[in-house]
């Protein structure tokens, strides 16, 4: 097994203001472009050619990796022209595959991080001989995710769609969001026009009598879609929970990347990261959050479960929780920001202008 195909062509509107200026794929977590987590476990797993399928903001990713030779990979880059979901992102990057029609074909969504064991799931492709094999992992609210119910064997029997009522959860396992593609179905996919595999791709071969063949893997996995949940998968990855070969130094309470400044008594605990050229000053408290590139936490800022932009800047005393600061915002002194607020970039928030509690 060789090939590995990556959808990375979403515009991460969930994401907001992280997704302005960059691709979802591309922002950083633990240190590095979260693509590149991805990357390296793939290689682990015995992958050596990789087609990145792009469409949103497509020209940043070449410049990064290049053709994948600093990875050990070779890469190879698909741009629609126009989006054309999972399943024709799929198919619209097939002529760029080697594998013979019988091959398997890794298919990876590019928002999930996730402690897979990839190289199982290919066995278990090749064991069962299906057309199409899922990871699947359990959740234990299943409501916001399509449910997928397997036999004794691991046969797919159904793809249920996100479940309104008590009765309808007739499963906790849900697409985990990679897959297996025997070769030849991945050109049954109709060219040229979007598709989704989850509502009609894998429905239709199931339809029409494929074997679809699911294997649960309840390591480590998280969709990344929601501002906290990538705070989060970042923090995991820092502190180990997640694995990956790709996080730039020791796992631990904090990751502190190169040309970064840190005050000698600022405390950074829960798997927070300070990006190049970031500067905490002194009193500064930081759990579980991103300082990305050349941003400032000025002295006394206490930050929780945030994610501060490039360039930005949190003023001094301010206190921020469950918060994303977009690139070059600017909050003043003495301001309070709490869960879901999101600043977007290049905003600026005078001193003590939001608060939660007396300004005495």
């Amino acid at each position: 097994m060789t090939e590995a195909i990556l959808l990375v062509g979403g515009k991460g509107t969930r994401l907001r203001p992280l997704t302005v200026h960059t691709p979802k794929p591309m922002v950083r977590a633990a240190g590095v472009p979260f693509l590149t987590h991805q990357l390296a476990r793939a290689k682990a797993a015995g992958v050596d050619h990789i087609v990145l399928a792009t469409s949103y903001l497509a020209e940043v990713f070449e410049p990064h990796f290049g053709d994948g030779s600093s990875l050990g990979l070779h890469i190879e880059y698909v741009t629609e022209d126009e989006p054309l979901g999972t399943g024709g992102a799929i198919r619209n990057v097939a002529s760029r595959l080697h594998s013979g029609p019988d091959d398997p074909v890794l298919v990876f969504n590019g928002d999930i991080l996730t402690g897979l064991d990839i190289r199982r799931l290919v066995a278990t492709h090749e064991t069962t001989r299906a057309d199409v094999s899922l990871h699947l992992t359990k959740v234990t609210d299943p409501r916001a995710y399509g449910l997928v119910p397997t036999d004794d064997t691991g046969k797919v029997l159904a793809f249920l769609e996100k479940p309104q009522t008590p009765e309808e959860i007739v499963t906790d396992q849900i697409n985990a969001g990679a897959y297996v593609f025997r070769r030849s179905v991945i050109d049954t996919i109709p060219l040229g026009r979007p598709v989704s595999v989850e509502r009609e791709t894998f429905p239709d071969l199931l339809s029409a009598g494929a074997h679809l063949q699911g294997m649960v893997d309840s390591t480590y996995w998280l969709d990344l879609g929601t501002p906290a949940a990538f705070v989060r998968g970042s923090a995991d990855l820092v502190l180990g929970r997640a694995p990956s070969p790709a996080v730039p130094g020791r796992c631990g309470d904090r990751l502190i990347l190169p040309t970064a400044i840190v005050a000698a008594d600022a405390k950074l605990t829960g798997g927070t990261v300070v990006g190049e050229g970031a500067f905490v000053a002194e009193g500064a408290r930081v759990f579980g959050s991103t300082i990305l590139p050349g941003a400032v936490i000025e002295p006394g800022a206490v930050i929780t479960d945030s994610l501060i932009g490039t360039r930005a800047r949190v003023g001094e005393r301010s206190v921020l929780t469950g918060t994303v600061i977009g690139d070059g915002a600017i909050i003043g002194p003495d301001n309070e920001l709490r869960e879901g607020a999101r600043i977007w970039c290049d905003a600026q928030i005078p001193a003590g202008a939001v608060r939660f509690s007396s300004d005495q």
